[in-house]
Parts: C-alpha cells; sequence; structure tokens
C-alpha cells in the first residue's frame, strides 16, 4: 500500500515536466508554423535585420570550423585554408581570409570602368534583361584578362574540386547603398530549359560568392524558406551547392542581398562568382 503511495506521489511529480516538455515542443512547431506562413517578402526583411533566423542551439552545436585542404591538394597541405560551417541545411560554408586586399583592389580596378545595370537571365527566353528587383550594377571578368583573375578562378577550382573550365565568367557587383536582389534562384528550374542560353553554359551546379568589403550595416546574404542568413565579412568567401548529386535543383538555396550602409560615401563592391557546367 505504501509502495502503491509513493509510485502515485512520484508519477504526480514527473506529470508536470512531460507537460512542460509537450508545451515547448508545441510552441516549437507554432513558431516553425508562423514563419513557414509569412509572405515571402516580409522573410527577406526580417532576416536582412537580424531576425527570424532558424539556427537552433543543437543546430549550433553541430557547426564547426577547421584548416581544410580538399583531400591533401597539393597546394593546401602545408597551408590550408580556414574554413567554417556558416548553415546545415542547405550547407553552406565559408572560407577565411581567401583573398588578399591586393587581390581585392585589383578586381576592383578591372571592374570598375565596365560597370553598367545589372541584368537577370529570363527564365524563360533566356534572354539577359534588366528587372526591378535587382537594384545593382555588375561587370564581368575573364581569365585572360589579368593573371590575378585567373589565379582566383584555380583557387576556387582547387578548393571545390570543380572544373572552372565550363564556369561562367567572374561576375562583379556593386549593388551601392540601398541596393538589394530580392529573392532568387541561381540554378534554372525544369521549366526553364533556355534559361541559360544567352550566357551559353549549362545549368548552375554551384554558387561561391566572394565578399570584397566590410559594411556598417546590412549587407547580408539571406535564404528565406529556411530563415539563414550569411554577414559580409571582407576578405572571405561562401560557397554552396545549388544541385544535387542528381542533378536536381535544391530549392532551399532561394536567397537573396540585402540592402548595406557604408561608413564612408564611396560604395563597395561585392563580388559573386558563379560555378556552372
Amino acid at each position: 500500500m505504501q509502495r502503491r503511495k509513493l509510485l502515485k506521489r512520484r508519477r504526480k511529480r514527473e506529470e508536470p515536466d512531460i507537460t512542460e516538455e509537450k508545451k515547448k515542443k508545441k510552441k516549437k512547431s507554432q513558431t516553425k508554423s508562423t514563419f513557414q506562413l509569412i509572405p515571402e517578402r516580409k522573410k527577406y526583411e526580417m532576416l536582412c535585420r537580424g531576425e527570424g533566423i532558424k539556427m537552433t542551439p543543437r543546430r549550433q552545436s553541430r557547426l564547426f570550423c577547421r584548416y581544410y585542404d580538399n583531400n591533401h591538394n597539393p597546394k593546401y597541405v602545408l597551408s590550408p585554408v580556414k574554413q567554417q560551417d556558416e548553415w546545415d541545411r542547405p550547407y553552406i560554408v565559408r572560407y577565411i581570409d581567401i583573398i588578399s586586399d591586393k587581390e581585392i583592389e585589383t578586381v576592383k580596378k578591372l571592374a570598375k570602368p565596365r560597370l553598367r545595370r545589372a541584368t537577370i537571365s529570363n527564365p524563360i527566353t533566356g534572354v539577359l534583361e534588366t528587372a526591378s528587383y535587382r537594384i545593382s550594377k555588375s561587370a564581368w571578368l575573364t581569365g585572360y584578362e589579368h593573371p590575378v583573375i585567373e589565379i582566383i578562378n584555380q583557387r576556387i577550382e582547387d578548393l571545390t574540386g570543380l572544373e572552372m573550365d565550363t564556369a561562367e565568367e567572374l561576375q562583379v557587383a556593386n549593388y551601392g547603398v540601398g541596393g538589394q536582389y530580392e529573392p532568387h534562384f541561381d540554378f534554372g528550374r525544369k521549366d526553364e530549359p533556355d534559361a541559360f542560353k544567352e550566357l551559353g553554359t549549362g545549368n548552375r551546379i554551384a554558387t561561391w560568392l566572394f565578399y570584397m568589403s566590410d559594411v556598417a550595416a546590412g549587407g547580408a546574404t539571406v535564404f528565406p524558406d529556411v530563415g539563414a542568413a550569411v554577414w559580409p565579412q571582407k576578405g572571405s568567401a561562401v560557397f554552396w551547392y545549388n544541385l544535387f548529386a542528381n542533378g536536381e535543383g535544391d530549392y532551399s538555396t532561394r536567397h537573396a542581398a540585402c540592402p548595406y550602409q557604408t561608413n564612408g560615401s564611396t560604395n563597395e563592391d561585392k563580388s559573386g562568382g558563379d560555378l556552372v557546367a
């Protein structure tokens, strides 16, 4: 009799903990559902302000930093690069101090006289055209024009293992204060067979994005569908795959470039190199 009473009391003490755990799970589920119901434009704006980021402490604990040599690549065995995980799904990594100040200045010098209103590839016709949701200027650079561009392209190839022979030219984008690029995919979907017709390339396997300046505020690359935000850090680059190994597009990579502010009156550049095949 005494034993039964003790068991009953113990169960009563345990019940509130179980209930509390259920409440936490329910609240977490409701928060996730609420974020999913928010219109994409609103999510984009929230993430640009640093709000609504969905990385939980548990997932955060599984992100690491490391010295990386891409399976003992001879160029990086003795001097591996610094690599850190930025996000888990989709998997986004950042390479730190991967482009020097001297290289950045060379890229800017080459790009400056060529900067023109940025275009997008029409998903239906494949024709390059301007769009109201992309406010920036851009220029394209090839490895034939300057040794530094060839060195940068080779570095990307060595670290990713992706051949640059079929890659697009290096695109340099100057967003200016308040410039932006609203949510978009870097890859062509199944119903867009001619997405990159005018560029003369295949679908974009992955994206490599250099950050060529530090900013006072803003400037993040955000992924509204997953609640991710990657912030600019001069001299670093972020990398992610747009396609799965089977060639299917990873829709979680839909991303956008946030407006930013600078400390001075001049506009800074943000450069992205898209790897394609």
